[in-house]
């Protein structure tokens, strides 16, 4: 059972589609004559969690984007921002004017920071925190020139999707470096034995996504599964692969490339 919280209520509720094997998700971005910005990054991010969240419970998902019509060049910036982010490409966009919102049909709502209520639509409301301080600006780079892009996914995740988030250059350096020695754990792994997922692990992860989407705990126990002796290295890889389909950070991207992590 996938549960989250309405924002209407402020109560957790189980997602309505489950019944039907099915998850109608629509992003609603407020995006203005401005652009782009860091709040709409996070707001399409938790959609995509979600999206990834249902399929590891065996459901089936479908994501819509609602966006204000955008020129030419955003609407190309969103793309290569979703892409760079390693968010799936919605099954629908539809552009609307600010004051005449797309109201389409879908279980969850999930709403960036700074847009209009939509209680009038059906389904469950998701409110995503808002990004601070100067990342609030729109139209900035989302990561400087030379860092990995899944290295901003890698700190939204760290964060509860409906507490606010401030993005610092430290924090993005701290965010790349845990990915990079991840992906170099996961490489060193894969040339052991493989060992199934241990139970108790797989148990916990899912328990947590199903939970109002803990991804944070997900991170957590992965460093202490990456830190541990207890668990064999294969099995540390699959857990890493299983949950990375989640996570959507590449973590098996230095696979079979010759070098050893640091210990």
């Amino acid at each position: 059972m996938l549960r989250i919280v309405d924002a209407r209520t402020g109560h957790l509720v189980e997602i309505p589609s489950v019944s039907r094997h099915l998850l109608s998700i629509c992003v609603h971005l407020p995006a203005g004559d401005s652009g782009i910005g860091m709040a709409d990054l996070r707001a399409l991010l938790v959609g995509d969690v979600l999206a990834r969240t249902a399929e590891l419970h065996g459901l089936q998902s479908r994501t819509l984007l609602a966006v204000p019509d955008l020129p030419s060049e955003q609407a190309q910036a969103l793309d290569h921002a979703m892409s760079a982010l390693g968010v799936h490409p919605p099954a629908a966009v539809g552009g609307h004017h600010r004051n005449g919102p797309l109201r389409a049909a879908a279980d969850v709502h999930v709403d960036a920071s700074g847009t209009a209520a939509q209680d009038a639509v059906d389904g469950v409301r998701v409110d995503v925190g808002q990004v601070d301080p100067a990342s609030r600006d729109k139209g900035v780079a989302f990561v400087p020139e030379g860092t990995d892009p899944l290295a901003l996914r890698m700190l939204m995740l760290g964060h509860t999707y409906r507490t606010p988030l401030t993005v610092t250059g430290t924090a993005l350096d701290e965010a790349g470096r845990r990915l990079t020695h991840w992906r170099q754990l996961v490489a060193d792994w894969a040339d052991e034995p493989s060992r199934p997922v241990p139970a108790d692990l797989l148990r916990h992860a899912h328990a947590v996504l199903a939970d109002d989407l803990g991804v944070p705990a997900v991170l957590d126990m992965l460093g202490t599964v990456a830190a541990g002796t207890d668990v064999p290295a294969g099995a540390k890889f699959e857990t890493f692969a299983l949950l990375d389909r989640v996570l959507g950070l590449d973590l098996a991207r230095e696979v079979g490339h010759q070098h050893r992590a640091a210990t």
